[in-house]
């Protein structure tokens, strides 16, 4: 598995597993055209794009072109490459039946296809190890923001002072907190009660 620096776009969560498989890297979803309404994640992608870059990566049928061409207007486009995946005739093994335009989206792609076009749209893989002293798990227990009476206030009060959504998963908060900020800021932020 190969470890990619920028923040990777998909469409879907059978997308984001797909490519799971394939890359270590940050992956978040437009959960289709919810990305035109939620302001809130296009104001995330535009705050990942400027710290880390963004990679689109959306299926190369109609809609995926749609989304992606609205993800050209609302982020910087200096900040975003774009992977292209070729037209493949077939469907999903989950589908019963092909999608409208008979062409296989981002979860039906063979990994070899998928790194060739994350290579193609100038990806940096990084063959570094993984650094360590990243924020944990532990962390945020140890720091209140999970597993405790309050947690769930005490992480929205966070994702409100770091302008994050308010509907993430702790899990993305968590990868979230690893692009924008160390342990030691994150100990620092809640120090202070919010203004």
């Amino acid at each position: 598995m190969v470890k990619i620096k920028e923040v990777i776009v998909v469409e879907g969560r059978y997308d984001k597993n797909t490519l799971r498989q394939v890359v270590d890297a940050t992956i978040i979803t437009t959960d289709g055209f919810q990305i035109f309404k939620d302001r809130e994640k296009q104001a995330l992608l535009r705050s990942l794009a400027q710290r880390r870059g963004l990679i689109v990566l959306t299926d190369a049928d109609g809609a995926g072109q749609v989304i992606r061409g609205f993800l050209r207007g609302a982020v910087d486009p200096k900040q975003v490459r774009h992977a292209y995946i070729p037209d493949i005739p077939g469907k999903e093994k989950r589908k019963s039946a092909p999608s409208k335009e008979g062409t296989l989206g981002v979860e039906g792609m063979r990994p070899e296809i998928l790194l060739t076009a994350l290579r193609n749209a100038g990806a940096t893989f990084d063959d570094s190890p993984a650094a360590s002293g990243g924020i944990t798990k532990a962390d945020l227990f140890r720091l209140g923001l999970s597993g405790g009476e309050g947690s769930a206030e005490k992480r929205r009060t966070l994702q409100k002072r770091l302008g994050l959504p308010a509907r993430m998963s702790a899990n993305q908060l968590l990868e979230t907190l690893n692009i924008v900020t160390t342990p030691a800021e994150l100990e620092e932020l809640l120090k202070y009660p919010p203004p």
